[in-house]
């Protein structure tokens, strides 16, 4: 299936800010398939026999993003949010199950496919690199926000540069950065990995 047409996205996003409740339902066929395949690239980074279910992670994140009140820009500005929703609920239940196991026991999430750092480390467990990129934005929020764009939301080099405002090599440039300063926060006691 291709990629819906980005103007239609864009036209029914305008539309359903400016209170047409009709958009908002002509939207959900057109992304859907789109925030599967967002959805899908989560949860390959969760553990085996998480609990959450790809389908549910689309449903929770297209219902937390109908009730914002936002200023919709277009599919890219869509997209951008419906990763960083996708990856506040997933926290949120990693923490949720954390709560119900007392403190331990919620195995280790291998991060290193999704942030390319380390082929055989890997990074924490996903509350642990929430934090760390918590700890990121408070010091360097465009790079902790390059990251979330481009390894969660998987936007393009060229799509996250358009929703940042900023240039392709800049993207780069942060998201090498990034890497770099999550893997030094996350493994304190192993040497930084080139590249």
């Amino acid at each position: 299936m291709s990629p819906p047409d980005p103007n239609s996205v864009t036209r029914l996003l305008l539309d359903w800010r400016a209170g047409d409740e009709q958009a908002l339902e002509d939207l959900m066929p057109l992304v859907y398939e789109e925030l599967r395949r967002l959805a899908a690239r989560h949860m390959r980074a969760e553990r085996q026999g998480h609990t959450l279910q790809t389908t549910a992670l689309v449903h929770e994140a297209y219902l937390r993003l109908a009730g914002m009140e936002v200023e919709w820009e277009g599919r890219v500005h869509f997209m951008a949010l419906a990763a960083t929703m996708m990856r506040r609920i997933l926290v949120d239940h990693a923490r949720s199950r954390r709560r119900e196991k007392r403190g331990g026991g919620v195995a280790p999430v291998p991060l290193e496919e999704a942030l390319h750092v380390s082929a055989s480390e890997p990074l924490g467990d996903v509350v642990e690199l929430d934090a760390a990129l918590e700890r990121l934005a408070a010091i360097d929020p465009r790079k902790a926000r390059v990251i979330e764009l481009h390894y969660f939301g998987g936007l393009t080099y060229d799509e996250t540069a358009r929703a940042l405002e900023i240039s392709p090599a800049t993207v780069d440039r942060d998201l090498r950065m990034g890497r770099a300063w999550l893997f030094r926060e996350l493994n304190p006691e192993e040497p930084t990995p080139s590249g």
